[in-house]
């Protein structure tokens, strides 16, 4: 490693501070080709995730599969939330999910239980719910839901990463 005049100590802290900062940096990027951000305070959260990623997301086991969620919807043991916008719901759904549009999630989830059932129509997710599952058409927005979701203090959210699409594929319906 060279230097420059820097002790090894310092040198090392850089390296990893730019690593932080170049990664948090191309998700921040990634995330705005996606989409126009709605706030500054998302292209925050988004920069400062603690899970930065470029070029695709880990889900480390947050994904559900169409199997597992044939499974939760047959039991009614799913608190599933449609992240898509309120023209692609209308268009189409997958029985008792709950339209939430991404932009609108991070509010909705700090509402208090009562104004969010009144909201709703459904019972507030809580923070240790393990059937909360995020959807939207293709997975992509579904992953940022789970992500706010996390930041939130929801300890075990989920997504059906296959989406809408793939549930009508699979169903045809």
């Amino acid at each position: 490693m060279i230097s420059f005049g820097i002790s090894p100590c310092y040198a090392q802290l850089l390296v990893m501070l730019s690593f932080l900062l170049s990664r948090g940096f191309c998700q921040a990027i990634t995330e705005a080709n996606l989409k126009s951000y709605t706030s500054f305070a998302s292209v925050i959260r988004t920069f400062t995730t603690s899970t930065p990623t470029c070029g695709g997301a880990d889900d480390n086991g947050s994904v559900v599969t169409y199997s597992q969620l044939t499974t939760m919807l047959a039991n009614r043991n799913i608190q599933l939330f449609d992240v898509r916008n309120p023209d692609e719901y209308q268009e189409g759904r997958i029985p008792q999910a709950v339209n939430i549009p991404l932009g609108t999630l991070e509010e909705s989830l700090k509402l208090s239980p009562e104004l969010f059932e009144q909201k709703f129509r459904v019972r507030a997710p809580e923070k240790d719910d393990d059937n909360i599952v995020f959807h939207c058409r293709s997975g992509v927005r579904s992953s940022k839901a789970l992500g706010i979701a996390h930041q939130l203090g929801f300890a075990r959210p989920r997504h059906y990463k296959g989406g809408y699409s793939e549930w009508v594929e699979l169903t045809g319906k």
